[in-house]
């Protein structure tokens, strides 16, 4: 065999490089488990026997393994395995747009801009293209003739390169070109708080085209912390500061108002609003000092546009800002504090801070010492000496950390900041503050948090799954083909050995979906195998010895092998780009799984068997019950086509009838919103739990939001998703909804659990075992990437058939046969949506599914179509109709044995995989069965029908032209 010394050469080099990828990996894991078993469940003991271990080296005579070096190069595990945080961070560019013209107020900006947020809530465009649009649209209705260049647009002194005859094309790149740079700096930004908190195999990335950067953290527990970390801006603001007695009678009014129409803001009427202010109790600087419980009902009052317009002019562009946290002695209230603004709102003070460290004040509290660079420092000396003997606020992210009085003027740019911190929350702000500020407020636009209790039951679920399936792949293989079962087992562990070399040593990340990925690779590698063992088979039936039957057997399986091969990595490909998050993990493993799996099934496997049979051993491709299976089977499957056009047919439309009846269970990733897992201690009632919530979940126009509660595998466990907050992406609106969760669900969990051990459940707990949020302009954008996916999967496939077959009858029928398949996976999720007790919802990992459907199902049909032309060539006689007939019933081998091997390890996927998967296989269940049904009765009868041509044939069916030679005699 020519080539097999590379080859050889090739496997043993990949082999070598995948042995040093994983022996990192290895052997951090063998010092974990014995430092577990040493210390058990005593944390202090682990840490101990850990430092002890790490001392440790282990020498191979090639390398050397120390557990620091080894823990850094060791493979990475995603969220779903590890548990940890993954969120997308967008920052916020209209606080970009906003300092580029430089804080400016004119009109038609201000309206530009209000358009622009309203328009990106359904729009997949970035904030400044929309804002472009937005300005073009004002700037014409107002009939104003501003030009982007204006002064008092972009043509100010923070965009020196903008001349005043700059064109608006030319001032539209440099503020793009500006933006980049700040998303870029942002970045840089972000990476530098991750490595201060010391965060092992962080994960941070830009979202190339958007404004957004993607960061994942497994392994982190303290997730309010990380969020927190992730969103300061550390933009420190000082403000002068309103008091009490200069806001009282606009509070008294708001009073008067409530009572009389309190229904207009939401609230009832007799709300008393000066006692929830509470201002007999303040000990601070503030206007309020409201119950924790009452902050919400609080904003509700301030933010309605009725409040808003009862102001009065001297306070018309007042921001009401909370404290950072309740003062010390006063841990129930929060302080609410009244910041003088402007029209444009901006500080008097916009400090950068050149050093920040912790510091302890005159009484011993723990504070914030800070030197501002020069510009702060002569802004830091004005407002300091305009406002001796009055209150100065000093802010980071619109939260008040401290508003004392102004003693005398500060001229040399030194400050403090005091907030009732403890030791890390100090630590932290100097970090944050350390690393520099971002260039804007940064927003959590989507987020996912994996408990470790849900991420190691994760990993035993998907390691579980993964040796069930390969046991009964092993087994299937070995009785079906005998002596080549064997060497395709041995392909497929190298394989699989391989897969997690390449994986590791590329840094890929391995996720529940990418160990469900490497089991298709392996249902994958098998197809592989049975149409090169089909092919020998026949070689063999027809008269050819042992050895030349092999060779014949590689020689014809090529050409199926590589279509289907091709068109698997084309859907994956489209998957990649696409996709996010855990569908990326899926598609890279499936690519490289795919790729491997050509060149050990191909090519080694090749290598390997030849090396046995040039020795003049026999090598066989059967076993005495297999031996025959599928040899004579011919059905006329032309003839019955019009029975399951009819089948199809009254599938499909029922299908579209139940989505038009039933409709969808759309999951956040479409809708927008928060879902939590959370787990009880005993079985609790979905429909109960649902109806408490609804009740704590009242929007600010007095309307429940929507709320649903659904068992997630086991009874004491439930799904819930609510809309409540979709658009407020902030933390704050987080820890609202964290809280009214904990507070419906108190009854139902242990009496002593805090809020904090409900966030964060352990495997001995009751609590929240995993979170995600998704906010509406991600969820718009997951939808359009989700429906360019389908489209562009299908255009890839249609292309490629057509260029492969140079037919486009071959490419229609697949096609039809793909729609085909699609529609009635639809129709299903549609019907049983309400009645599965696993996740049916219709999102990203759905369409991951659809498209892993299509891939598979496009592979059989390749295979059939593979044959056909084969036929066209050879079988020049027979009748078009026993041409597809024949190449139809001499794949059924091949197609029952690949359906039946992919459908048994969906199956212990689907049984043993967990609940996070449930979903995603039973869509690969009932796809994987009508795609081995279209691919035979849909795709390849649609591409009969339209090329027979009209009038042109008879209607005859057989296997050979002496069939239709029968059928002439007896009409004579």
């Amino acid at each position: 065999m020519q080539g097999k010394g590379l080859i050889t050469l090739v496997a043993i080099v990949l082999g070598l490089i995948c042995l040093n990828e994983l022996l990192p990996t290895w052997y951090a894991g063998k010092i974990e488990k014995q430092a577990s078993a040493v210390a058990g469940n005593d944390p202090v003991k682990y840490q101990k026997e850990m430092a002890r271990l790490s001392k440790d080296t282990l020498n191979l005579g090639f390398t050397k393994l120390y557990y620091t070096k080894a823990k850094e190069k060791e493979m990475k595990l995603g969220l779903d395995l590890k548990g940890g945080i993954n969120v997308l961070l967008e920052i916020n560019q209209r606080d970009l747009v906003n300092d580029l013209t430089n804080y400016s107020a004119n009109p038609v900006l201000l309206e530009a801009l209000d358009q622009t947020d309203k328009a990106q809530k359904n729009s997949t465009k970035t904030y400044i293209e929309d804002f472009f649009t937005q300005f073009d649209a004002v700037n014409k209705a107002k009939g104003t003739n501003l030009k982007l260049a204006d002064p008092e647009v972009f043509g100010n002194t923070n965009l020196s390169e903008i001349k005043y005859n700059s064109s608006d094309e030319e001032v539209k790149n440099i503020v793009r070109r500006k933006i980049s740079a700040s998303v870029g700096s942002a970045y840089e930004v972000i990476r530098t708080r991750i490595d201060k908190m010391g965060v092992t195999q962080p994960n941070v990335q830009r979202v190339p085209g958007t404004g957004r950067i993607s960061v994942e953290m497994p392994g982190i527990k303290d997730i309010d912390r990380v969020k927190k970390m992730l969103q300061t801006s550390a933009k420190l603001q000082f403000w002068e500061v309103q008091q009490a007695q200069e806001i009282f009678p606009y509070f008294d009014q708001l009073n008067t108002v409530i009572a009389a129409k309190g229904d207009s803001l939401g609230i009832a009427k007799n709300s008393n609003f000066i006692n929830l202010m509470q201002m007999n109790t303040l000990r601070s600087n503030g206007v309020g000092n409201v119950k924790l419980s009452d902050t919400a009902v609080v904003n509700k009052i301030l933010n309605n546009d009725i409040a808003k317009r009862l102001r009065p002019a001297n306070i018309k562009y007042t921001q009401f800002m909370w404290g950072y946290k309740p003062e010390a002695g006063d841990e129930n209230n929060l302080v609410l504090y009244a910041i003088r603004g402007n029209i444009n709102q901006k500080a008097p003070v916009d400090g950068a801070v050149e050093s920040a460290r912790v510091n302890y004040d005159e009484l011993g509290r723990v504070v914030v010492d800070m030197q501002m660079d020069s510009k702060g420092s002569k802004d830091w000396k004005t407002l300091t000496g305009k406002n001796v003997n009055k209150p100065v606020a000093v802010t980071l992210d619109n939260v008040v950390y401290t508003a004392p009085n102004v003693i005398n003027e500060i001229p040399n740019g030194r400050t403090q900041i005091s907030g009732n911190f403890s030791q890390q929350e100090a630590q932290d702000l100097v970090d944050v503050l350390g690393a520099g500020k971002l260039p804007a407020s940064a927003k959590v636009v989507q987020a996912d948090v994996v408990g470790p209790s849900l991420g190691k039951e994760s990993i035993n679920a998907g390691m579980l799954s993964f040796i069930i399936a390969f046991f009964v792949i092993i087994v299937y293989i070995i009785v079906y083909y005998g002596g080549a079962g064997i060497y395709a087992v041995i392909a497929m562990v190298i394989n699989l050995f391989y897969i997690f070399g390449i994986m590791d040593s590329v840094d890929a990340t391995l996720t529940l979906p990418g160990i469900a990925g490497i089991v298709l690779s392996m249902a994958m590698a098998i197809d592989t195998n049975v149409i090169i063992y089909e092919r020998t088979k026949e070689e063999l039936f027809a008269g050819k010895n042992i050895l030349e039957a092999y060779k014949d057997g590689f020689k014809h399986a090529l050409s199926a092998i590589v279509d289907g091969h091709l068109t698997t990595i084309l859907t994956a490909v489209v998957l990649y780009i696409f996709g996010t998050g855990p569908i990326k993990g899926f598609a890279v493993t499936l690519i490289i799984g795919i790729m491997m799996t050509f060149f050990t099934s191909v090519m080694l496997s090749r290598v390997m068997i030849f090396a046995r049979l040039n020795k003049g051993k026999h090598l066989s491709v059967w076993t005495p019950p297999t031996k025959n299976l599928f040899r004579n089977i011919w059905i006329d499957f032309i003839g019955k086509r019009k029975y399951a056009y009819m089948i199809s047919a009254f599938l499909t439309v029922a299908s579209i009838l139940s989505i038009a009846v039933n409709g969808f269970k759309y999951g956040i990733d479409f809708t927008g919103g928060r879902n939590f897992v959370v787990r009880f201690d005993k079985p609790v009632d979905a429909n109960k739990v649902e109806s408490d919530l609804v009740k704590l979940f009242t929007t600010q126009d007095g309307k429940n939001s929507a709320v649903e509660a659904k068992t997630f595998g086991s009874g004491n466990q439930l799904k819930i998703s609510t809309d409540y907050l979709i658009d407020d992406e902030s933390l704050k609106a987080d820890n609202i909804i964290e809280e009214k969760l904990f507070q419906g669900l108190k009854q139902y969990l242990p009496a002593d659990m805090t809020i904090q051990q409900f966030k964060v459940a352990d495997k001995d707990h009751s609590g929240i075992v995993s979170s995600a949020k998704v906010g509406p302009t991600v969820a718009d954008d997951i939808k359009t990437h989700g429906t360019f996916a389908v489209i562009a999967a299908l255009a890839g496939i249609f292309l490629y058939i057509l260029l492969r077959f140079n037919k486009w009858q071959f490419s229609l029928g697949a096609v039809v046969g793909l729609f085909h398949d699609a529609v009635i996976i639809l129709g299903t999720y549609s019907l049983l949506h309400k009645y599965m007790p696993f996740n049916m919802e219709i999102n990203q990992d759905f369409i991951a599914a659809i498209l892993t459907v299509l891939g598979y199902s496009i592979n059989d049909t390749v295979i059939i179509f593979d044959r056909i032309r084969e036929y066209l060539r050879e079988k020049k006689a027979l009748t078009l109709a026993g041409l597809f007939d024949d190449s139809i019933s001499s794949t059924l081998g091949r197609t029952f044995n690949t359906s039946f091997t992919t459908i048994l390890v969906i199956l212990a996927i689907f049984i043993f995989g967990g609940d996070n998967l449930r979903g995603f296989m039973f869509a690969l269940l009932i796809g994987i069965g009508f795609g081995t049904y279209s691919s035979i009765f849909v795709a390849s009868a649609i591409a009969y029908d339209f090329l027979k041509g009209k009038g042109k044939e008879e209607a005859v069916h057989g296997r050979t032209s002496v069939a239709k030679e029968v059928v002439d005699k007896k009409k004579k």
